[in-house]
């Protein structure tokens, strides 16, 4: 799989990750890792925009202080 360049994308992914480095939480980084794989398993049926708004919500969720919150 080839990815095309794509600065505005290179920003957010490099603004996810100063975020998790900012929480120190392991979960948030394991998260991103799995849903990255996914990309490259031929089962899987997934896209980077997907990977992204997941990511996002997960973050929007961990600064609300949980899902039950």
């Amino acid at each position: 799989m080839s990815l095309d360049p794509d600065p505005e994308r290179a920003a957010l992914l490099r603004e996810v990750a100063a975020e998790i480095r900012e929480t120190e939480d392991a979960e948030q980084v394991a998260a991103l890792v799995h849903r990255v794989s996914d990309l490259y398993d031929p089962e899987e049926q997934t896209t980077t925009e997907e990977i992204r708004r997941a990511m996002a919500f997960v973050l929007e969720v961990k600064e609300r202080g949980g899902i039950d919150r």
